[in-house]
Order: C-alpha cells, then sequence, then structure tokens
C-alpha cells in the first residue's frame, strides 16, 4: 500500500513537470515553427453574408499585417422572413461589385433558429479521435444523421475522466440551396457560421474580453449565447408571451441564469452585451438595472470599425472578424469537425539554425583571419622600415653613450669642486697680510702652507667658508724673525665631498696627509 502511494506521488510528480515543461515550451515552439504565410501575417479578404430574420447584411473586411480593416456594409430589409437562396446570391453579387470585393473568401451567417445547439459529453479517451466520435453519435445528438447535416463542435471544459463538447449542426438540405446559388454567382463559400458565434467574436475583438454574454433582444424574439475564453459554452433562444416589459426582462432572466450559474462556479464573470432595437430601449435600461456584472448596451457603445450604427449589421461585421481573425477560432459547419492540422512549417527554423551555425561559424575564424592579416602586414612594414631601424638603434646607443660621458662629467662637477673655485675661494678668505708657499689640493682635502701676521686668525676665516669643513693646523706654527710672520701649515676637508673607499683615514676619520 505505501509503495503504491508514492509511486503515485512520484508520478504525479513527474506529470506536473512535464506539463510545466511544456508550457514553458510553447512560446519557443511557436518562435522556431513560426511561417510567414502564417494567418497573423498573410493579407485575406472576406465577405459576410449574414441572413436574419427580416434583413439580409453583407460585410467586407480585408486584413494586412494582422490589422482588420472594415471595407463596408449593405442592409437589405426582406418582406418575408428569410431571403431566397437566388435574392441572397443577387444581393451578394451587387453588393461585392459596389464595394470591389471581388475574388475575396465568402462567409455565409445563419439564424440560430436554423440549427440545433447541443452540449454533449465524452470519455476523454475518445479525444484522438473525437471527429469520428461525433460523426458517429450525429444521430444521437442532433435529429440529423452524420450524412444530412452541416456541423462543427468545440472543447468547452476538459478533466481526466471527460470531454464537454458544444456541438452545432444544421441540416444540409437547409443551407444546401443557399451555397448552390452562391457558387453558381461564382462565389467561393469557405466558412458557414451561426449569427450568435460571429457576433461573440466581434464583442471579444472590439472589447478584448474573452468572457461575455450576448443577448440580442427584439419585439417578439430574443436570442442569447455565454462566452467563456472566446467560446459557445451555452446559448438560448425564445419568443415572448407578452407585451409587458417586466415579464419580457423576467423571461430572458430565467434563460440567462442557468447558464451565468455555470460561470461562476468556473470563476467566471462575464460582460453581458445586449442589443436591443430602438423600440426595446426601455427593456435595456431595466436590465442593466438588474445586472450584477459588467453590462454594456451595444447600440450606444457601438464598435470602432468606421461605420456608423445604422449601417451596420454587428452579424455580418462579425462573420468578417470570425473570418480574418485567427484567435476567433470561430465555427465552421461546412468542415464536420474536421480539425485540419497543419504541419508545423520547418523551413524557417532549418534557415534560422542554418544562419546560426554560420555565423557561429564565422565567429570562430574571422578574428583568426582577421589577426593573420594584421601580423602579416606588420611584417611587410617592419621589413620596408629595417635599414631605417637599424640607423635608429645606431643613433641610440650614441645616444646613450653621450648621456653616459655627460652624466659622468656631471657628477664629477657636483661631487668635486674644481681647482680653479678652490683657488678662488682662498684668494678671496685670506687676508692681505697673508700669503702662500705651496697649496696641496686632493680630491678630499686642501693642504695649505705660508705666512701671516697672525695665524690664528686664518682658522675662523676658512672654517667659515661654504668651501671648507674641518680646519686645523697640521703642524704648530712659529715666529720667522726674518719675514717678521707666523709660518703655518693648515689642513682641511673640502665640503660635500665624499670620501673614497680605498681612501685611508686616522683614528680620528680625518685623511692622513700624504708624505712627500
Amino acid at each position: 500500500m505505501t509503495e503504491t502511494i508514492a509511486v503515485k506521488k512520484v508520478t504525479a510528480v513527474i506529470s506536473g513537470s512535464l506539463a510545466r515543461l511544456r508550457a514553458m515550451g510553447k512560446p519557443l515552439q511557436r518562435v522556431l515553427t513560426f511561417s510567414l504565410a502564417d494567418d497573423s501575417l498573410a493579407p485575406a479578404k472576406n465577405v459576410c453574408a449574414a441572413i436574419e430574420r427580416g434583413l439580409l447584411s453583407i460585410a467586407y473586411g480585408s486584413r494586412i499585417l494582422s490589422r482588420i480593416t472594415l471595407k463596408g456594409c449593405k442592409l437589405y430589409p426582406l418582406e418575408e422572413k428569410y431571403p431566397t437562396p437566388e435574392g441572397l446570391a443577387s444581393s451578394a453579387a451587387l453588393t461585392l461589385n459596389t464595394l470591389g470585393a471581388s475574388k475575396a473568401e465568402m462567409t455565409l451567417s445563419i439564424p440560430k433558429a436554423w440549427t440545433v445547439i447541443k452540449i454533449a459529453e465524452f470519455p476523454s479517451t475518445v479525444r484522438d479521435n473525437l471527429s469520428d466520435v461525433v460523426s458517429y453519435e450525429m444521430d444521437r445528438l442532433t435529429p440529423f444523421g452524420p450524412g444530412e447535416a452541416f456541423y462543427d463542435f468545440r472543447i468547452v471544459r476538459e478533466d481526466s475522466e471527460k470531454l464537454t463538447l458544444l456541438v452545432v449542426a444544421v441540416k444540409t438540405d437547409l443551407i444546401g440551396p443557399y451555397l448552390e446559388a452562391l457558387r453558381e454567382k461564382g462565389f467561393n463559400v469557405s466558412r458557414v457560421t451561426v449569427n450568435l458565434s460571429a457576433v461573440g467574436a466581434l464583442c471579444r475583438y472590439a472589447n478584448k474580453c474573452a468572457d461575455s454574454v450576448f443577448i440580442k433582444i427584439s419585439e417578439k424574439e430574443y436570442e442569447g449565447a455565454v462566452f467563456l475564453g472566446g467560446f459557445i459554452t451555452g446559448a438560448f433562444a425564445g419568443s415572448f408571451g407578452s407585451d409587458d416589459d417586466r415579464e419580457k426582462l423576467d423571461t430572458v432572466m430565467a434563460e440567462m441564469e442557468p447558464l451565468l450559474d455555470s460561470a461562476r462556479k468556473e470563476g467566471k464573470s462575464p460582460q453581458v452585451i445586449v442589443s436591443v432595437k430602438d423600440k426595446n430601449s426601455a427593456l435595456g435600461e431595466m436590465m442593466k438595472l438588474r445586472m450584477t456584472l459588467p453590462f454594456k448596451i451595444l447600440e450606444e457603445t457601438g464598435i470602432p470599425l468606421g461605420l456608423s450604427k445604422k449601417e451596420i449589421s454587428y452579424e455580418a461585421v462579425g462573420g468578417v472578424i470570425e473570418s480574418l481573425w485567427p484567435p476567433a477560432g470561430g465555427l465552421n459547419l461546412l468542415g464536420k469537425g474536421r480539425q485540419t492540422k497543419e504541419k508545423p512549417p520547418l523551413a524557417l527554423t532549418v534557415i534560422l539554425a542554418i544562419g546560426v551555425v554560420a555565423v557561429w561559424a564565422l565567429s570562430l575564424v574571422a578574428p583568426v583571419k582577421i589577426e593573420g592579416t594584421r601580423l602579416r602586414e606588420m611584417d611587410r612594414q617592419i621589413a620596408m622600415r629595417k635599414d631605417e631601424i637599424k640607423k635608429i638603434e645606431a643613433l641610440k646607443k650614441d645616444v646613450a653613450a653621450l648621456e653616459s660621458d655627460i652624466a659622468a662629467i656631471n657628477n664629477f662637477k657636483g661631487n668635486r669642486p674644481m681647482a680653479l673655485n678652490i683657488l678662488k675661494e682662498l684668494t678671496s678668505v685670506l687676508p692681505k697680510t697673508a700669503w702662500l708657499t705651496r697649496t696641496r689640493i686632493t680630491e678630499t682635502t686642501v693642504d695649505i702652507e705660508g705666512y701671516a701676521g697672525s695665524a690664528t686668525e686664518l682658522i675662523p676665516k676658512l672654517e667659515a667658508s661654504p668651501y671648507f669643513r674641518k680646519t686645523e693646523f697640521a703642524s704648530p706654527t712659529f715666529r720667522d724673525a726674518r719675514m717678521n710672520a707666523d709660518r703655518f701649515t693648515i689642513k682641511m676637508e673640502i665640503e660635500g665631498v665624499k670620501k673614497t673607499e680605498g681612501e685611508k683615514t686616522n683614528g680620528r676619520g680625518k685623511p692622513k696627509s700624504e708624505k712627500k
């Protein structure tokens, strides 16, 4: 038991992960399989002929780069209930010639009264061959056999156990004559839809709201449908048994409330859109007061399609929108439920993949090629200037040698004052009563000998000079009676000159006098 629960948990986790991965991969798949001939880009034209009780309306529109433009709309009031096949074909030919809409695909929109709309449930196991199952069950769901009806269906709800389908069918003999008459006039009828579905697509396109309830109220009749996620999930229609507005309102609300309750159970709050004739405008206002959901009267708000309200038929214009707007996902009873699965166009994917590979390869090769070209150019320039470079290198060597000599000279001059400067300094420092008999100048010392009136006064004068330091008598002075002067021998060091490592010093750090 415990193992079974664990297996179920693991299976649930894996299923959830796969679902999330599929959801994340859908946008990427949409980009990679995008076709330049996609319906959202490819230009298209469409003419819709909408059949109503006492009215035939024909609208013409086009689509260019996802933008739908309404070219015109013609209304043909009828004395009889519905137009004859020949009358519809003639009116369509006249309208198309007036609007210049030849060679356009045509949509035929029929009233709900001609159709049978049923909600059916099937096991989820039949999803892969749903078209065959609906065709097989057609005589049970409708009064017609599969060969006697045009029909289409949509999945309105789905869970792990069952599918809930909306099936719309019309008897072949009822619309066959209209299709035949239009073909004889040269029209290509590519779609047959229902007025309610067409108006629902129009409301969704104009209001940008996928959940809505549309109700059309005439003087004696009413019809409506609930749209969830943009598709019909339920429809109703009937006649009024009284002319009293309150009773009419009660009748419509009674029909609509079960469908609204079903929508609320799914967490939806659809917008209610009502279309009323002028004589029933009071009924629309009364309904507005009773509604708790967002409410609009279609004739008051209008649809921004460039035509006045008097020139427009919402059913015909809705048929054009449903045919030209891919997100509408409208009904097509001619298809008999067959869903054509287009093979994803892989041409664009292949082209993009080749482009990516080419760019990647180019990004690898191009830098190598560019750098190789640059190196070859540099080698060529170096070879061209080799002689000049040699000359420059020789000049650099000469400059370096000169700079070295200049530095040595400057160093010698800075560290060793010139003998001429020292002699000049001695001349200026010594008094006039003193004269020198011998002067000896080395790299670091100066020794002088001579006579002076007073030898002791020489030491302070020499010590005060910026050229000398450590001035002292090298030997005792004595008085020369013949010269009437003191004989002296003085030694001193030159200021700012460092002693060389080889210079010998005495114990007091002074250089020893050289012996003659």
